[in-house]
């Protein structure tokens, strides 16, 4: 069986869409909901309120 072009072509198209549908339903998976909640806050982590008895950090606006 000899590879030409048009059959690398054609497994690696084959491998970027078995990858495709994987990974499609590993982030629809029902399962994974609450993981990703969590994840969806990650942003606001340090937007938490300061501990008793800390100043709130002041951001510098560059002037």
């Amino acid at each position: 069986m000899e590879l030409d072009i048009g059959m690398i072509r054609g497994l690696g198209t084959l491998v970027v869409m078995i990858a495709f549908i994987g990974l499609t339903l590993w982030v629809f998976n029902r399962r994974r909901d609450r993981d990703f909640a969590e994840a969806r806050l990650l942003p606001f982590v340090d937007d938490r309120l300061p501990a008793a008895g800390q100043e709130p950090a002041v951001r510098s606006n560059g002037q």
